[in-house]
Order: C-alpha cells, then sequence, then structure tokens
C-alpha cells in the first residue's frame, strides 16, 4: 500500500517537533563504520523508538502488551510458512514474548541474535532437505493431505517432522504444476496458445488416461511431466536460496526493527536507505539512470525491460535480454559484477543525471559489446495520470485513471498528480466531452497537497478535508485541527463526474471521494466501501538526529503523526468512503481492509467544517443504476462469483492424491467453468486516445502499444461501461440541456 504522505517541511507543528527531538538526540555521537556492527543497531533501535514515541499521532506504550505483538509480528515475518523453525525453536523463543519491551529500553538484542542465528542455521539443513526431495519421483498413490493456512499451523515437532512439512508443501507444489501441464497438453489447439502454465484451471479427464506412455508425438508421459515439474520447482527454490543468501545481517535486523514500527500502526515503517531511495522514486514517478528494469540471472544480470523514453532505450545498443558482465564509471576501470548482488549492481548502473556509465554486456547472439550509455531522469509512464475518449450514444466522454497522487518532494516544479490531471480535464473539455469518470480503483494515495488541488478542479473554493494532530504546548499535548481547502473560485470542470473506487482505493483517494461526496459533486461508484486508511505519516530522516556519524546513511522512518477526517466530520479510518452506486465485485463478501489491522487507530469523529454542498439530486440516478445492475447478466454473475469466492476462501486441505486431487478441482472447475465468461466480455465501446497523444504515438510506438492495452481492457470493463451509463443518466435536462449543448458547440467551432 503506498503511504499516504504530508511532506513535513509544509506543516510547521510537525517539523517543530523535529527540531526538539533534534535538539533531544543532538548527543548522539556514532562511533565508526564497522561491517554489521551491533553498535550501530543499538542506535537505530533507540533512534527509532525515542522519534516514533515522540512524533507518533497516537504511541503505543512499550509495554508487555506490545511486546507479545513484536513478537509475534517478527516471527511471522522470518518464517510465514512455518517451514524452518521447530516447537522446540519457539519454546526457547518464547521466554523472550513479555521481555522484548525490555530489551528495547535497554538496547539490548539478545532475542534478535538468537532468532538471527537460528534461522541461518534452519535454511541451511532446508536447503538439504528440499533438495534431497525432489531428487526422488513422488508417490502420489498414497492418501495424504496437506493444509495451506500456515496461520493455523501448529509449528512441527522436530526434524523430521520439519523434513514431512516440506516434503508434502513441495508434493503439493509439484501435483497442481503436473495437473496444470496435463491440462495444457490436452487442450485444443487454439486454447493452447492462450494458456498459460501455472494457471488456476485444472484437468477434469480421469486418472486412468494417465500414463508412462506418449499418446502422440507432441504429448509427454506422466513421468516425464512429473519430472519436469520437480526440476522447475528445484530450480524455483535454488533462486530463492540464492537470493536469501545474498542478504546482509543488516537486512534481517531491518525486519525486526519493522516489527517494532509496525506495532505503533500498520503505517509506521522504518525505511533502510535503500528502501527510502524506491520509496522516493515511486512517489515521484521517474529516477536518474538508464531507464532499464534488471533481473539477476544466474551469476550475472539481464535486461529485463527498456523504459520506452529512456537513454538506453533511444540509443537502440542495449536490447532486452543482453547480460551485464561489466559496470564502469565514465573512464574508469569497469568493475566485474558475476556474483553482485542485484541491489548493488543497480546502485552502480543508476546515477546522477548527466553522468555516463560504460556497460560491458554479453548480447543475446553471444557478442560482446560496451555501451556508453549517459544518465538521464527517467519516467515511469505507468505511475502518471492518463486519459481516454470514448463516443457513447452520440455523446463523447473521458475517462482519467490515475495511479497515484504523486509528487516530488525535492523539486515541486517537476510535474505532479495536481498537475496532470488539471491537464487532461483541459484536454478533455477541448474534446467538448459530456462527463468525465476520475478512475481511482486500486489507488492507494499520495500526496496531501495533491489530493485538495486536485479536489479544486471540481468544486468552488472550501474545505476538502481536517487534519488533526497534537502539539506540544507547556509540557502538554493539545489537539489542533486544521481545514485544507481549495482557494481559487475557478471550477476547471462542472459538468457530470462519476468517481470510480474499490477495496483498495485508499488515503487520498478517499479524501478525493469523501471530498466529492460531502459537496454532492458527483456519484461514488465501486466496492461496499474503500479501504479505510485516514492517517497522515510523514517521513523523518533520522540522519539529522546525530553527529559525528560515520556509520553513513542512517535512513529514514515514516510515522504517523496526524489523522484526517471528512469536513462532514467523520473519519475515513477503518470506515472509508462507501459508494452511492454499490457494484459486485470478488471482495463483496470478505472483510478486507484497514479495519481488519489489529494495531489500527480507531474510528471517531469530530466537528464538521464549514462547507456548503450543492443541490444536485442523484436519487434517480442512483436508482436507474441499480436497476440495471440488478438486470445485468454480468452483475449478476460477479456476485454469484463473489459468494463462492466467499465460501471457497476457508477450505485450505488439499489432497495429495493424485486421483482425489484432480476430482477435487474437478469440482471447482465446474464452478470456474461458469465463471470465466466474466474474463471474456467486451461491449461495443471504442476508446481511443486524444489527438495529441495520437501525434506522439507516431514516434514513440512502444508508448503506443501499452495504451492501446488500457483502451482495449477499458471496452472489457463492465465497471466502466456502467460509470458511462450513469454519465447519460447524469446528463443536464430541458434548457440547461440545450443550454449546455449550444456551449458547447461554440467551443467545438472556435477550437
Amino acid at each position: 500500500m503506498n503511504a499516504f504522505i504530508s511532506y513535513m517541511k509544509r506543516n510547521y507543528k510537525i517539523l517543530a517537533i523535529v527540531v526538539l527531538l533534534a535538539g533531544a538526540l543532538f548527543s548522539f555521537t556514532l562511533l565508526p563504520k564497522k561491517e554489521s556492527d551491533p553498535e550501530k543497531d543499538k542506535v537505530l533501535m533507540e533512534l527509532l523508538t525515542y522519534v516514533i514515541q515522540r512524533a507518533h499521532y497516537s504511541a503505543h506504550p512499550i509495554d508487555d502488551e506490545f511486546s507479545k505483538g513484536v513478537y509475534k509480528d517478527y516471527l511471522e515475518a522470518l518464517d510465514p510458512s512455518k517451514r524452518f523453525f521447530t516447537q522446540a525453536d519457539i519454546n526457547e523463543f518464547a521466554k523472550y514474548e513479555t521481555q522484548l519491551d525490555d530489551q528495547i529500553n535497554r538496547r539490548d538484542l539478545s532475542f534478535f541474535d538468537l532468532t538471527y542465528n537460528r534461522l541461518q542455521e534452519r535454511m541451511k539443513e532446508s536447503e538439504g532437505f528440499y533438495k534431497d526431495i525432489l531428487s526422488k519421483p513422488f508417490d502420489f498413490t498414497k492418501d495424504e493431505t496437506f493444509n495451506v493456512d500456515y496461520e493455523k499451523q501448529p509449528y512441527v515437532k522436530d526434524d523430521a517432522e520439519l523434513r514431512t512439512r516440506w516434503e508434502k508443501q513441495l508434493k503439493l507444489s509439484v501435483l497442481s504444476s503436473i495437473t496444470d501441464k496435463q491440462k495444457l497438453q490436452e487442450a485444443p489447439p487454439t486454447d493452447k496458445v492462450k494458456a498459460k502454465e501455472g494457471s488456476n484451471e485444472v484437468q477434469t479427464e480421469s486418472i486412468a488416461k494417465v500414463s508412462d506412455k506418449k499418446t502422440d508425438e507432441t504429448k509427454k508421459s506422466f513421468t516425464e511431466l512429473e519430472k519436469e515439474s520437480r526440476e522447475s520447482n528445484l530450480k524455483s527454490l535454488n533462486e530463492y536460496f540464492d537470493f536469501v543468501d545474498d542478504l546482509k545481517r543488516e537486512e534481517w535486523f531491518t525486519i525486526y526493527l519493522n516489527a517494532i514500527c509496525e506495532r505503533f500502526d500498520p503505517h509506521t515503517f522504518y525505511f533502510a536507505p535503500d528502501d527510502k531511495e524506491k520509496f522516493d522514486t515511486s512517489m515521484r514517478g521517474s529516477l536518474e539512470g538508464i531507464g532499464a528494469r534488471l533481473q539477476k540471472k544466474n551469476d550475472l544480470v539481464e535486461i529485463s525491460e527498456l523504459i520506452p523514453g529512456g537513454p538506453a532505450w533511444r540509443g537502440k545498443d542495449l536490447e532486452q535480454g543482453d547480460l551485464i558482465m561489466k559496470v564502469g564509471q565514465g573512464k574508469e576501470e569497469p568493475v566485474d559484477i558475476a556474483g553482485m548482488r542485484l541491489d548493488d549492481v543497480v546502485k552502480k548502473i543508476k546515477g546522477p543525471k548527466g553522468t555516463e556509465v560504460r556497460l560491458t554486456v554479453k548480447k543475446v547472439d553471444g557478442s560482446t559489446k560496451v555501451i556508453a550509455i549517459v544518465r538521464e531522469v527517467v519516467e515511469i509512464e505507468e505511475t502518471y495520470a492518463k486519459s481516454s475518449i470514448v463516443n457513447k450514444n452520440g455523446k463523447l466522454y473521458g475517462v482519467i485513471n490515475l495511479p497515484k497522487f504523486y509528487i516530488d518532494f525535492e523539486n515541486q516544479d517537476n510535474r505532479d498528480a495536481a498537475k496532470d490531471v488539471a491537464a487532461e480535464v483541459q484536454k478533455l473539455k477541448e474534446q467538448g466531452v459530456q462527463g468525465i469518470i476520475m478512475d481511482l480503483r486500486d489507488n492507494g494515495g499520495g500526496s496531501l497537497k495533491t489530493v485538495v488541488d486536485i479536489s479544486g478542479l471540481f468544486i468552488t473554493k472550501g474545505p476538502v478535508v481536517q487534519v488533526r494532530s497534537y502539539a506540544e504546548e507547556g509540557g502538554q499535548k493539545k489537539e489542533v485541527i486544521e481545514q485544507l481547502s481549495d482557494n481559487d473560485p475557478k471550477v476547471q470542470w462542472d459538468g457530470p463526474l462519476v468517481v470510480l473506487i474499490n477495496n483498495f482505493s485508499a488515503s487520498a483517494s478517499e479524501i478525493f471521494a469523501a471530498a466529492i461526496q460531502d459537496y454532492n459533486r458527483g456519484v461514488i461508484m465501486g466496492s461496499k466501501q474503500s479501504y479505510g486508511k485516514g492517517t497522515v505519516q510523514n517521513i523523518i530522516d533520522l540522519n539529522r538526529f546525530v553527529r559525528n556519524n560515520s556509520f553513513g546513511d542512517l535512513g529514514a522512518v515514516k510515522t504517523t503523526t496526524q489523522k484526517f477526517y471528512r469536513i462532514n466530520g467523520g473519519s475515513t479510518q477503518r470506515a472509508g468512503v462507501a459508494s452511492d452506486i454499490v457494484m459486485p465485485d470478488k471482495y463483496s463478501y470478505i472483510e478486507i481492509g484497514e479495519r481488519d489491522a489489529d494495531n489500527a487507530l480507531p474510528y471517531d469523529k469530530i466537528p464538521s467544517a464549514p462547507y456548503k454542498p450543492l443541490k444536485n439530486n442523484f436519487t434517480d440516478v442512483i436508482a436507474k443504476s441499480k436497476a440495471r445492475m440488478a438486470a445485468n447478466t454480468e452483475f449478476k454473475l460477479l456476485d454469484e462469483s463473489a459468494k463462492w469466492i466467499s465460501a471457497k476462501k476457508d477450505e485450505n486441505t488439499y489432497s495429495l492424491n493424485l486421483e482425489k486431487f484432480k476430482a477435487e478441482l474437478a469440482k471447482s472447475e465446474a464452478m470456474a467453468k461458469k465463471f470465466k465468461v466474466l474474463n471474456d466480455y467486451k461491449n461495443t465501446l471504442k476508446f481511443d486516445a486524444l489527438p495529441h497523444e495520437k501525434e506522439i504515438f507516431k514516434k514513440d510506438p512502444a508508448l503506443a502499444e501499452k495504451k492501446q492495452r488500457w483502451y482495449e481492457n477499458l471496452s472489457k470493463d463492465v465497471y466502466v461501461e456502467e460509470a458511462l451509463n450513469v454519465l447519460d443518466d447524469m446528463q443536464p435536462k430541458g434548457a440547461k440541456a440545450a443550454a449546455t449543448v449550444t456551449k458547447r458547440d461554440k467551443m467545438i467551432k472556435t477550437r
């Protein structure tokens, strides 16, 4: 989930707290840097808890209850599938369950050291388990079962039981892979093209048809498929353990630190230096580098994708599939990266704009080439707002998709979500659209400033959100409630507006949807309610609190410093924003969101802000939509599918007997086939690019291809289709409609 950030420098109350903290902690003097220095770990633990306790909106006391939560969360993070630790290990760890608060206060690392060293031992043992288990064929005639609800699974008693758990887990994985492969090779040729290995589709034919002989030249025998499946599982596990072996002690310690941080609330988090850089990149949607995505390939690093528009893509020398062998900075001697961790290779390739990196690569044809690339600011296009137009019943409508409320904290002159959405709205207006869909599905949030500015595009001036915090005054914490408002009376779009949300629309998305709903400005459509994240986080740089720091970058902490409220006084925390028009989806009958986190802050209310809702009456529009969906085959199926998913979610035990496994899957497939038509749905609407983008596409075919995929997905989206129906129903009637059309016609004629 993307963090919801209110930039610290903008908020003087939080800045005041930070200044006070800096004064209190300035006496920290760090010792010289060492590899995996426990002294650095101790300082980090003390520094984090001190800062969080004083800056957090509602800090939890570090007591025995806190200790129990850290203990539980940390062990779950270390061994979520319970395939490393035994009950004997847990019995040894358990004596610390109520002592971690004391250890934190004493800067004692005993519990971390014990669990870290034990985990390394258990992982080495497990490498032997899986390699030996996967070296021999499985016997699928035994009547065995395996439960994949790891949270409710007990820890195994000893090494023998641990090996058995590994064996059953791997047996299930191989069995699932075999049935997928069988279904793929027995499918009609046209289906084989569409099918993907490893899909959830299952084999329904009788086990009697499985034999060790090929039925024709293209089909493989059961024995061959079983061997292939074991080998692919072995390869995946080898890659996983190679990755784990590369992890440094400090990276495991970060897991422990975050078990501590996240007990304050789900959004308080420690960023190690690399994580902070990745977070900044995701928020601004750009990075300084060559514009390539990398992945580990044995001891080398492979180019997995070139970002359209980036320097590597424009240079045309570097290609997808090239293997990087060496990395050099400008004219310096190149460094051999064989065996180097992927993150370390990325650090060497990234760098400031205008500097040169030289890559020695092995091309797909086997030749070796040195490629020089000048680094630039590379924009990650998937992050940014985008729009499309569609003609429906003679009316033109616009769809704006906003993946997140992004901003560049370091340079606010750069592009951000508010500027980009304003530009998209203007372009749609110039095309003469008669309604706009603002698609915030799966938008996890972002910058507070941008959501206030975007809300201002659709309303006259007035409050958008209320923010509550606590400031130190005379040694006491005093409540402060601030109203963040749109102060510009200009309304960029005053026409029909629909906002699409789902269960994963969070934070800034909820502020926008709530403001539109409270002002009665548009119609909110989607899941029963949004995620329910009503808290504000600030990033606090830990390096500012120390002097004579020889440890290097200490990273930062993201902590909850404020809580936001709707202008009607209600919090979105836990409650989310309820849709005006509830649309069935696969999570309709499953509890999801902030309300399910045991450490989430509670829901509450504050007084309403002064605001004037518009006199729009959407009652008839909402009623028509509900009636349409009630009669719509797709929505009926979606609702039925959601009920089936809810009923299936607690079925976690699988047979490891081939015949029974297939019989169980056959039952599920009968229902899955019924709902498969939902994936094949396509309407007759044609979504298209705006004219200015079509000109860009002529020079950038890769971007054109990506956008075309989005347009095609829109034409398969029953939610967008119903949102367009609602825009139809929202069209002004009578004299107002005539005036609107005349105004639009004049505008189009003058273009």
